[in-house]
Order: C-alpha cells, then sequence, then structure tokens
C-alpha cells in the first residue's frame, strides 16, 4: 500500500520546481553580495551618536572599517562616547566628534562642514538623534510638538540636503533615517513623538524615491523596544513617577523589547544591503502587520491601554533619573540599567 502512494506521488514532478526556487535564492545571494555597499574607508555620519542606540551602531561601523563621525549636543556624553570608541579606530579608518543642537536648524550645514574638514566628504549619513517625552496630552503643550517635530522631522532634512551633493559627486551614498514603532502606531502617552515619527516614515520613503535616480540609497528603519538604556534621559511630563514605572518596565521586558547591540548590527546590515524599509524585532513586527490588517481593531486596543495609563495635567518635565522609585530600581528593570551603563546614560 505504501509503495503505491510512493509511486503515485512521482518525485519528478517536484525536482524542477525545486531546482527553480532553488536556483532564485542561490541568485539572490549572489546579488546580494554583488551589490553590498563596502563600509570599509567609507565616511560616516551619525547623529545622535553619544550614546543609546547612536552608540551602538557607531561601535558596528568603526568594527566595519568605516570612518565615523558622532554628533550630539552635551559634551560631557560625547567626550566619553568617543573615550568608548577611540580603541576601535585606526590610522586608517577615524572618529570624531561634533557638537551640534539639531533643533537649531542653521546650525546643522556647519556641523556638516567641520565633519567634511576631519574626514572628507560624507559617503553615509545615520539620522538617530531623538527625544522622547512621555506623558498624556493634557501634560502637553504645542511647543512639545515643535521641539519632536525639529528633532525628528527637521534635522534629518536638512541632514539628507546638506549630504547629497557629496553623494551625488561620489556616485552614491547611503542614509539610514531611525523611526519608530511609533511611527507606524501612534501610541498612548507618546502624542508628540509619534507624529514625529510618523512624518519621519513619510520624508524618509518619499527621499528614498527622489534619491534613487542619483544612486542614493535611503533606508527607514523602524525599531519596536529597544533596550538602550534611554528612560534615565526621557523626558517625563504627568504623573512622574508612574509614567516613568511603566515606560521603563516596557523597555526592560526581554520578550517584547530587543537588545541595542542586535539592532545596531541590523541597522548597519541594511545599510551595506541597500533596503528600503526594515522593522526591528518580533514584537514591532507583529504589531505593524496587525495595524495593516486590521488597522479599526488596532486603535482600539491603543484606546485600551490609553484608558489604564496614569492620567494628570502637570506639565512640568522631569527627567527619568529624577523619576525613580522603588519599582524602578527592582530586578525588574535590570535590562535597561546594564544598557545604561554599556551606552553611556548614566
Amino acid at each position: 500500500m505504501l509503495s503505491k502512494l510512493i509511486r503515485r506521488i512521482r518525485p519528478r514532478r517536484f525536482l524542477a520546481p525545486m531546482s527553480v526556487a532553488m536556483g532564485a535564492m542561490a541568485g539572490l545571494a549572489l546579488f546580494r553580495r554583488l551589490t553590498r555597499y563596502d563600509l570599509t574607508h567609507r565616511n560616516v555620519l551619525v547623529t545622535g551618536g553619544s550614546r543609546g542606540l547612536g552608540l551602538e551602531v557607531a561601535r558596528v561601523l568603526l568594527d566595519k572599517g568605516a570612518s565615523v563621525a558622532i554628533v550630539a549636543r552635551d559634551p560631557v556624553e560625547l567626550d566619553r562616547a568617543l573615550t568608548d570608541l577611540r580603541p576601535r579606530a585606526t590610522k586608517k579608518n577615524r572618529v570624531v566628534g561634533v557638537m551640534c543642537d539639531l533643533r537649531e536648524a542653521s546650525t546643522i550645514d556647519e556641523m556638516i562642514n567641520t565633519v567634511r574638514l576631519h574626514l572628507g566628504p560624507i559617503d553615509v549619513l545615520i539620522n538617530n538623534a531623538g527625544m522622547i517625552q512621555v506623558g498624556p496630552l493634557d501634560a502637553m503643550r504645542t511647543a512639545d510638538f515643535e521641539n519632536e517635530l525639529a528633532v525628528h522631522c527637521y534635522a534629518p532634512l536638512k541632514a539628507m540636503l546638506g549630504v547629497r551633493e557629496d553623494m551625488r559627486r561620489r556616485g552614491g551614498g547611503r542614509i539610514a533615517n531611525i523611526a519608530s514603532i511609533g511611527g507606524v502606531i501612534s501610541v498612548p502617552h507618546l502624542l508628540p513623538y509619534s507624529v514625529s515619527k510618523f512624518a519621519l516614515v513619510g520624508l524618509s520613503q518619499g527621499m528614498h524615491a527622489e534619491l534613487a535616480r542619483d544612486g542614493i540609497v535611503v533606508s527607514t528603519i523602524v525599531p519596536g523596544l529597544m533596550r538602550t538604556g534611554s528612560p534615565p534621559n526621557a523626558l517625563f511630563k504627568g504623573d512622574h513617577q508612574r509614567e516613568y514605572a511603566w515606560f521603563t518596565l516596557s523597555d526592560s521586558l526581554p520578550f517584547i523589547s530587543m537588545s541595542s547591540t542586535s539592532a545596531a548590527k541590523q541597522i548597519v546590515e541594511a545599510v551595506e544591503q541597500g533596503k528600503p524599509y526594515v522593522v526591528l524585532g518580533l514584537a514591532a513586527k507583529m504589531a505593524v502587520m496587525a495595524s495593516a490588517l486590521l488597522p479599526s481593531a488596532s486603535t482600539r486596543v491603543m484606546s485600551w491601554v490609553g484608558s489604564w495609563l496614569p492620567q494628570s495635567a502637570d506639565s512640568r518635565t522631569r527627567l527619568g533619573r529624577e523619576a525613580e522609585s522603588r519599582l524602578t530600581k527592582s530586578f525588574l528593570t535590570v535590562a535597561t540599567r546594564r544598557a545604561a551603563l554599556r551606552n553611556n546614560e548614566c
């Protein structure tokens, strides 16, 4: 009986489709290898590179043989980051730090010129600089939206326009814009942040279409929650301690958040492979899929989540480190605190 069933299957019927599939996979792998953007001796500008994800990305780039300029507005953080990065640099691939407050659009051209003086024309731009303000809508002001848009939308736009000619003259280049799952799904108590990240996603995808003819590939990177160690430097309004508690606990959960080290490697890989759009983390991928397939249901879930979050109209802003509690110093946040130590967030 079994032998008759095997004869009926006729394995030869499957050989041709399997051969085609395997050939296509091999061809794709070869194409990716041939078109891979070699970062060795490339000049890379990383905004927000003094701590968190930006610092992790700078480490990976230096290990790949690139010369890296990190940009930040805090001179103390910048010096500590350079101390961390210099052992990875060599005579052929250098690391420099440039101070710039990206909220001041008029200073961005000067910053780019300073990077050129140190490294030369810019081959790769990583728009990573960010700020995050947590709290209910009642505690937010118009200025909060303006500040987040300045950092997450107008600064990347200005930087992309500033490096475009360098890349054109060199026959192409790479740009990666670090957006967020908050730029695909609007998250409660992160409204100014989500609005600005939605703007960045649209800007980034549009720039990919506009700059492709110049050989410039723009990658939109959409990370989910990451253990970068950033909560102590995030801004909080409303019920400061409770807002900081839920935010830090979410950041520490291993099955919801991903390590910043893994995220940095995937971001650099996306630049090398010229991927136009990348979602990082299983939880983020599932959320994006759910939002695309069931938008109404996803919006209702976010409304339900928002109803459980603390409510307060206190518009005073505090850093996360100023809103610590016994809960945020407990074993539940060990992962976040370890990441903070590693990534210059303390």
